[in-house]
């Protein structure tokens, strides 16, 4: 498997979309933005200093911090003609990884911490609670405990707020006070707002005064997901993304640092690669739980059954369309940063990490509308690790 040296790359000299790329200490990645910031607005949050230098980011009075859902690096690269004004900051840039799995609960909370899934519990879609040994679902909060006992902890809005530092968060109504947003980016005022031009008017004048403002979108990630990435419709997405971003730059206080970065990539996927642990008797034997998603799996034996016996099942049946490993291994290779023992028993007993366009799935638990999904992610591929880390002031 490659090292995480792709994600330095220049924008010139960009990895394969299939290759492996897996998270490191002391790669720039996503955790490092929301540090970063507050460093360059002069507060001293643990790590800052060395996130900022990291990531080259200028002192500021003002900093807007834009998290587009889904825009991986590489998806951007290759649809570029789609976003002129994002294209102009990209050539200049580089790339940042995403957290395994790569995917919106646990790269939003690396994001809102600067903590590895290791330390936040946030690991993939769907994990099993060790108190309840249910499937818990960290996008919607299903079946979890209150999100500050699952995340306990601060993020670095908090930690700016308790600096006297005003941070102000826009996204949809629905999301304010949601267990997500209460265990990845508590402590922001929130500001609702529904479409991408009234969140763009609703940032305008949150950065009237001084202080930090964060805006999310997700309508590239859901394109993407019910049409793929390579779509028109997607690529419309993107237009639309891009024409509000370019208003938004050119509305901001000149003062004002504006960070546009993503939670993950995606990949789409084959149908014809798709394989069923509810139904397939190979991948299904010995197999409790299935959590994650089909991109990034995390299975959980049934009591009694050997890790590693299933995973040299995995590993036989799958070949080369996934990467196979126990906990103790995949936690050895760094895959979810330092583990707390807290956290230790969400992680699979096997966990496997999918490769190219195969996916497995469960439809035990799974929607047959979440099964098929044309663009999805997770994995430790490229398209799918490597996400935008574009600057502007």
């Amino acid at each position: 498997m490659s090292t995480p040296t792709t994600a330095g790359r220049a924008a010139s000299s960009e990895p394969h979309p299939d290759e492996l790329v897996t998270p490191a200490a002391g790669a720039p990645s996503l955790a490092h933005v929301l540090p970063a910031v507050a460093a360059s607005l002069g507060t001293d949050v643990a790590g800052g200093a060395d996130a900022r230098a990291l990531l080259g980011l200028p002192a500021a009075r003002r900093v807007c911090v834009v998290l587009v859902d889904g825009l991986g690096h590489l998806n951007l690269a290759e649809r570029g003609g789609h976003a002129p004004f994002l294209r102009s900051l990209l050539a200049s840039s580089r790339p940042l990884l995403s957290t395994f799995p790569s995917t919106t609960a646990t790269a939003v909370a690396a994001f809102g911490t600067g903590r590895g899934p290791g330390a936040t519990g946030m690991l993939g879609y769907t994990v099993r609670v060790p108190a309840t040994g249910r499937l818990g679902n960290l996008v919607s909060w299903t079946d979890m405990p209150p999100p500050e006992e699952w995340q306990p902890h601060p993020t670095v809005f908090e930690r700016l707020v308790a600096d006297g530092v005003r941070v102000t968060s826009v996204g949809p109504a629905r999301f304010h006070g949601s267990g997500l947003t209460g265990a990845a980016l508590r402590g922001a005022a929130y500001a609702p707002a529904e479409s991408l031009g009234s969140r763009v008017d609703t940032v305008v004048r949150a950065l009237r005064e001084p202080g930090l403002t964060y805006l999310y979108w997700h309508d590239v990630d859901k394109t993407g997901h019910h049409h793929g990435w390579g779509s028109w419709q997607w690529g419309e997405a993107l237009a639309e993304l891009d024409f509000e971003l370019g208003r938004l730059a050119r509305s901001l206080p000149r003062d004002t640092l504006l960070v546009v970065t993503a939670d993950h990539g995606m990949v789409d996927v084959d149908p014809s690669r798709r394989r069923d642990v509810g139904t397939d008797p190979v991948l299904g034997a010995q197999v409790g739980t299935t959590g994650g998603e089909p991109r990034a799996l995390h299975l959980h034996v049934e009591r009694g059954a050997d890790p590693e016996v299933v995973a040299a099942r995995w590993r036989d049946e799958l070949g080369d369309d996934a990467v196979v490993r126990t906990r103790d291994e995949a936690v050895a290779a760094g895959w979810f940063g330092p583990v707390e023992p807290r956290v230790r028993p969400v992680v699979g007993d096997v966990v496997v990490a999918m490769t190219g366009a195969a996916t497995v799935v469960d439809s035990r638990t799974q929607t047959p509308a979440s099964i098929e999904l044309r663009g999805v992610h997770g994995s430790l591929t490229a398209r799918e690790m490597l996400v935008p880390l574009l600057v502007l002031g």
